[in-house]
């Protein structure tokens, strides 16, 4: 039985439930899923490509191995969609780039590789900000793709999906996928997290492989879930994180991340309260409930301008051919297509001095986490300087805006300290009902099955 739209927007457990119960196929889940990707797709501008021969393919494997009683894990038969940033074969991987519009790899990248062990099936490539912004853009003019039109509101033009990870960000909350792929180097998975209304996590840097993804910063660069649930995100973070000797910047020390004990109760340090955020006091009265809650300061230290500097440096390496070959010019956005040259202005001592910056930066901060589970804040407090850290990062919806359009409250780690952001994310969802992706059944231009396939 080929489900309705509005068991799309359940959880990666719920789906999981009703596969094994026998109430439809992962092929019957791929096929309706793939159905409201035709639909919806469009009217927000998040689809590149439906991989619908390899969707097929892993679907019908899927319920082949559960009838025979193979159960890989929570994502067993879970559609998916990846960031057109990442490797897979069979299929165009246009880095959301014209001058890359029929680039092809003839592998798949290591994330898509975990997934495909865990049973998990590809449905589409998600629509991105082209060359993940790197040579800077505006959500107008983003990617040859147009515009990522916001699910809660997507006909206001002052909202969007955010990015880079636009497609990751609106294919979960609008139903389209069972959860998506996406990738951060300085606020690309968390933006759309919480324009989206998503629990996103921003990974310890290395601690998922970047083999087959496209890189804009060596040094800053993570891939990581977003789910509609921190449970749902916890589950794939536990199927792709590890090293991977195809990748040397993996670290070593994966056996960090399985070592989760929050205090009882859980410190947390909360920085930057706003009292006219009103979503923001109401979170921090529920995370009250469960935790013990302290106001720090962070030093004023310049992670920003140090961030900048790695960024254009390490992209101006990667993208040299590029810039001047001159194809630089073929990107949609007007700024795009000229910001790569600034990139030569950087100089080989100020990438050293900024990577010196990093080193004390990174020291002095772990100094004031340490007395804590994890850092309370709201979205943008400290994201250029846990970026350039490599620190983990939850986000995690806590109501909406006035304009309809989801807010969110930001959980930041010691690195390593993944499994503590998902348990306290968790903690904090079994506290409170502020989502339900379900509503925008029915308010996104949908077509009907029959049509769509």
């Amino acid at each position: 039985m080929i489900p309705d739209d509005e068991v799309l927007f359940e959880s990666i457990p719920e789906l999981g439930q009703r596969l094994r119960d026998g109430e439809f196929t992962s092929y019957e889940l791929t096929l309706a899923y793939i159905s409201r990707l035709i639909r919806v797709g469009p009217t927000l501008n998040a689809v590149q490509t439906i991989t619908y021969d390899r969707a097929i393919e892993a679907a019908e494997r899927a319920d082949e191995e559960l009838s025979n009683g193979t159960d890989r894990g929570p994502l067993h038969g879970i559609p998916f969609g990846l960031k057109d940033l990442i490797a897979f074969e069979g299929y165009n991987t246009t880095w959301g780039a014209n001058p890359y519009r029929d680039q092809e790899f003839d592998y798949d990248a290591t994330v898509v590789e975990k997934l495909l062990e865990a049973g998990a099936v590809p449905i589409a490539k998600l629509a991105n900000v082209e060359l993940a912004g790197g040579m800077g853009y505006s959500p107008e003019t983003m990617t040859f793709t147009g515009k990522g039109h916001n699910p809660w509101a997507p006909n206001d033009e002052d909202e969007w999906s955010g990015g880079s990870s636009s497609g990751s960000g609106q294919a979960p909350a609008a139903g389209l996928v069972g959860f998506a792929i996406g990738t951060e180097t300085w606020g690309s998975i968390m933006s759309p997290t919480f324009n989206n209304g998503l629990a996103g996590l921003r990974p310890t840097y290395g601690v998922v492989s970047r083999y087959g993804v496209m890189a804009l910063s060596y040094t800053m660069d993570k891939i990581g879930p977003m789910c509609r649930t921190a449970e749902g995100s916890q589950a794939v973070f536990e199927a792709i994180y590890g090293s991977d000797p195809k990748d040397h910047t993996t670290s070593e020390r994966m056996d960090l991340i399985e070592e989760v004990s929050l205090s009882d109760p859980p410190q947390l340090a909360v920085l930057d309260t706003d009292p006219d955020d009103e979503n923001l006091q109401q979170s921090l009265d529920v995370l009250s409930e469960f935790a013990e809650l302290t106001e720090i300061d962070i030093p004023d230290l310049p992670a920003g301008t140090a961030a900048s500097t790695m960024i254009s440096a390490e992209a101006g390496s990667i993208f040299n051919d590029l810039i001047t070959s001159g194809d630089v010019q073929e990107l949609t956005d007007p700024e795009g297509s000229i910001g790569g040259y600034a990139f030569d202005s950087i100089l080989a001592k100020d990438y050293i001095t900024a990577l010196r910056i990093r080193k004390r930066i990174q020291e002095e901060i772990d100094e004031v986490l340490e007395p804590y589970d994890a850092l309370v804040s709201a979205p943008w407090a400290i994201s250029g300087m846990t970026n350039l850290c490599g620190l983990p990062g939850l986000g995690i919806p806590n109501g909406f805006d006035d304009n309809g359009v989801p807010t969110g409250l930001l959980f930041t780690g010691r690195a390593f300290d993944d499994q503590k952001l998902f348990e306290l994310g968790k903690m904090y969802e079994e506290r409170t009902d502020h989502i339900d992706h379900s509503d925008l059944l029915g308010t996104l231009g949908e077509d009907t099955f029959d049509r769509a396939l």
